[in-house]
């Protein structure tokens, strides 16, 4: 295995850079730079290469087993200078048995060497990328091997129903002891609740990761560009008093209450003859219907449109700045002119994404979400082949294998090579 090194902290200026270097010779490499702090103890060292004083840096060492990568490893802490880090990179490149590491390479031997599984990987790569406090979270749990520990668990369940059937099997011309079949079906059932469960969960961990879409719907000239703006805080959509200005959707993403949301401005809902506004009301229709959450502006209450709001979609009076007292003391009605009823928009919005959030599940990748999938379908076949009056254990057995193999899939226990370049290739140089 080579000796691999990178600035595993972000280029450019900054107080403190940090080097990493892994490998069996990652100590020897230090070696020749310092004398050796104690393992696991950082170390205040000058490094000097050929004579030469490169930087004053923290140095600290880590034992094979007891590293990220499982290796051997070492980092230099220096100071954030590009030159300086530029000059201690070239004095280590120029040492024998080191080579500049490839994307994800260190993230990928701690796969090879049983430091993560790869949903913890895949949690690594989205907590390296979370911008919310919602996303945090979530990569922080799938990274903590959360659903590792499940699949485990599941995985024990279905060797357990895979013993008891092949048994039946194996002494299929003897007498075998008891009954297995209410056993088996008893943990078909049970993993069949829990995986379910977590299927349930994949949409709204979906979204957490991307961000839920939230469409502004409503007539021409309602103020929906408006009263999108106002929550963007810039002018994002152009604003006319000319009814039909908005002819494409127009996007802003922001955070609400730890959430990423992106906005969705919308071509005014009317019928008409101009052939370009009938293509964005089009296109307003599509991306309504597929967003998360609706906003309908409405000119008064009764207001009818081409589109009908659904369960927890959010209903408000438009341009509330226009109206007599008695809209403006009404809390669903907003201006994006004046800032009336904002917080209640915003509120209501946070609340109502916080809700399907909450259920949110472990599964954070569609790689989960297909590997869960085919785990049920292999289950429920298991399930239905026992209740079936010739139940044929061979091909009970090959269905729980199946089960088992596709959650193992999951995990990265076996056949994923195919899918480590690209999972990797997005990963920093030092990480």
């Amino acid at each position: 295995m080579d000796t691999i090194f990178a600035l595993a902290s972000a280029r450019g200026k900054a107080g403190v850079a940090v080097i990493r270097i892994s490998g069996p010779a990652a100590h020897d490499a230090v070696a020749e730079f310092c004398a050796l702090p104690p393992l696991r103890q950082a170390g205040l060292r000058r490094l000097i290469w050929q004579g030469e004083v490169l930087d004053e840096a923290l140095v600290l060492l880590f034992a094979a087993g007891a590293s990220f990568t499982g290796e051997a490893s070492a980092e230099l802490q220096l100071h954030g200078s590009t030159a300086v880090v530029a000059r201690v990179l070239q004095a280590l490149a120029a040492t024998d048995g080191l080579r500049m590491a490839e994307a994800g390479e260190f993230t990928r031997r701690a796969l090879e060497n049983g430091r993560l599984d790869l949903t913890q990987v895949e949690g690594l790569a989205d907590l390296i990328d979370a911008e919310t406090e919602a996303q945090r979270k979530q990569a922080l749990r799938v990274l903590s091997g959360a659903l590792g520990r499940r699949v485990e668990a599941w995985r024990l369940d279905l060797v357990r129903a895979a013993a008891l059937i092949e048994a039946t099997i194996d002494f299929a011309d003897e007498d075998v002891p008891l009954d297995v079949s209410p056993e088996v079906q008893a943990l078909i059932e049970g993993l069949l609740v829990q995986l379910r469960g977590e299927l349930d969960g994949a949409r709204a961990a979906e979204r957490i990761r991307h961000g839920f879409e939230v469409a502004i719907v409503g007539a021409p000239n309602a103020g929906k560009s408006t009263l999108l703006n106002a929550l963007a805080g810039r002018e994002a959509a152009i604003t006319s008093e000319v009814a039909g200005t908005t002819r494409d959707v127009i996007e802003v993403r922001m955070d609400i209450s730890g959430l990423s949301v992106t906005l969705l401005d919308t071509a005014g809902l009317r019928d008409s003859v101009d052939v370009v506004e009938r293509i964005g009301v089009k296109r307003a229709l599509e991306r309504a219907r597929q967003a998360d959450l609706r906003i309908f502006l409405q000119a008064d209450p009764d207001e009818v449109l081409m589109l009908l709001p659904e369960v927890d979609d959010l209903v408000f009076l438009g341009k509330a700045d226009t109206r007599d007292g008695a809209a403006l003391a009404d809390s669903w009605a907003v201006s994006g002119k004046t800032g009336a009823g904002m917080d209640r928009l915003i509120a209501e919005i946070a609340t109502c994404l916080s809700g399907r959030a909450a259920s949110a599940g472990l599964l954070i990748r569609e790689r989960q979400r297909i590997a869960m999938q085919v785990a049920v379908t292999g289950l429920e076949s298991a399930r239905d082949r026992m209740g079936q009056a010739q139940n044929l254990p061979e091909l009970v057995a090959a269905d729980l294998r199946a089960s088992m193999r596709s959650l193992e899939v999951m995990v990265g226990r076996i056949d994923v090579e195919n899918l480590l370049d690209e999972i990797f290739s997005s990963f920093c140089i030092g990480k």
